[in-house]
């Protein structure tokens, strides 16, 4: 039985192509979803009975469960409530969280059941092809990159349009914004322990052969795109908040263009075959456009309370720099929804809302006061839809948010019994 990994694609398993994942708020480039191994041909001569039994039961159920989500995970409109309450995603959740310090036993340093068991698990976006390594540490960073994905989901079902009691329409409420920031800080964090504390548990010629899902520069991706997001949504309810200075909302909307930054650069290149990670590319482009949108408004608006002539340039070149990047910014949006697998997007909320409301409002007006304040000949020079100048560079703030504290679970008890033979 060899160490290293392998891929092998199932000529009986027609490979299977998403037409549509519905409405997104929330990328995610397809479900990892684990096969089923048979711990007890492997285990049976190395481990009791029931130790056996309690790692095949807690593996099943991931299974059959990430199976069952992997179908219905990018629709998000088809959410199941499970008979013992709650979603689909949640049990999910808690299945892995449950399977992990059970795992962890078999990864150990110096354990002689390492290299004993082959895992398999296939991407969601083409069920023949499977990848297989002999090395647990290999299940941990596929738990752990799963644990992060469902948050993603979960997050994407909370950012969609809910209809309410009180007439108002459709709308994303403040409570479900507010609870996604959470989901995304835990994501960045599992992702966090994988690329620090899994990743590295692999020796390179392993990691090499690893899917590129779990690449290092993807599962980093992921993570900041994580960060980002949660920024996104900060931003949005600094929006909504009346109490929220404009320095706050130019900060926020910075950080977010310099997290989204990151991750343009930390993605993978991709064959131009690799229809997900082509998908995912385009997402990231159109959400670092408009983050740019965001910091160009604010920061314009900032630089338009200086009473200097420069002053106002350089606020009207911000602002013109920001109707150009929102104009880009949805030409980006409808390229992402259109490359397949085609997706569709809610009625826009938060940030995006209303850099759509008020970007060429605003534009079209300070561009009119500053031709009404300074001479006809200057104002004559002044386009609006140009930008006069270069626009000002954007300040530099550290990011605020940091991915949520996550450490690997302690053994599972079950190991403290464990005869190993």
């Amino acid at each position: 039985m060899g160490c290293g990994a392998s891929k092998w694609r199932d000529p009986g398993v027609r490979q299977r192509r998403l037409s549509s994942v519905g409405e997104v708020v929330v990328f995610l480039p397809g479900l990892r979803v684990p096969r089923n191994i048979d711990f007890s041909q492997t285990l049976s001569d190395h481990l009791g009975k029931s130790v056996v039994e309690r790692l095949t039961a807690l593996r099943a159920r991931v299974v059959v469960m990430a199976t069952q989500e992997s179908a219905t995970a990018l629709k998000p409109r088809r959410r199941v409530a499970t008979r013992h309450g709650g979603s689909s995603t949640a049990n999910l959740l808690q299945a892995l969280e449950e399977y992990l310090p059970a795992l962890i036993g078999l990864a150990k340093e110096g354990s002689e059941l390492r290299n004993k068991l082959q895992f398999v698990w296939a991407n969601q976006e083409d069920v023949a092809e499977e990848t297989t390594m002999v090395d647990p540490w290999y299940e941990v960073l596929s738990v752990l990159h799963l644990m992060a994905m469902v948050c993603f989901v979960q997050a994407n079902t909370l950012l969609l349009p809910r209809s309410y009691a009180d007439g108002h329409g459709p709308r994303v409420s403040e409570e479900s914004r507010q609870a996604t920031v959470d989901l995304f800080l835990k994501a960045a964090g599992y992702l966090d322990c994988a690329i620090h504390h899994v990743l590295t548990q692999i020796p390179p010629e392993r990691r090499r052969e690893l899917p590129v899902d779990l690449a290092e520069g993807n599962l980093k991706a992921l993570s900041l795109q994580g960060l980002s997001q949660g920024v996104d949504m900060q931003l949005g309810l600094a929006i909504d908040n009346p109490k929220a200075t404009l320095a706050v909302k130019r900060r926020l909307a910075c950080e977010m263009a310099k997290c989204w930054k990151q991750v343009k650069d930390s993605i993978p290149e991709l064959p131009s075959s690799d229809g997900w990670g082509k998908k995912h590319a385009l997402f990231v482009k159109w959400k670092y456009v408009e983050a740019k949108a965001a910091a160009y408004y604010f920061h314009g608006l900032i630089l338009d309370e200086g009473e200097t002539e420069k002053a106002q340039e350089m606020a009207i070149a911000a602002l013109q720099a920001s109707e150009e990047f929102l104009n880009e910014s949805k030409r980006a949006s409808e390229a992402f929804h259109a490359a397949p697998p085609a997706s569709r997007s809610p009625a826009p909320f938060g940030t995006t809302k209303y850099l759509l409301d008020m970007i060429s409002k605003d534009v079209q007006s300070k561009v009119q006061s500053y031709q009404d304040l300074y001479t006809q000949q200057r104002a004559s020079n002044i386009g609006v839809s140009k930008i006069i100048a270069t626009p000002p560079p954007l300040p530099d703030f550290p990011l605020a948010l940091s991915p949520e504290d996550y450490e690997l679970p302690q053994l599972d008890p079950l190991w403290k019994g464990a005869n190993q033979r």
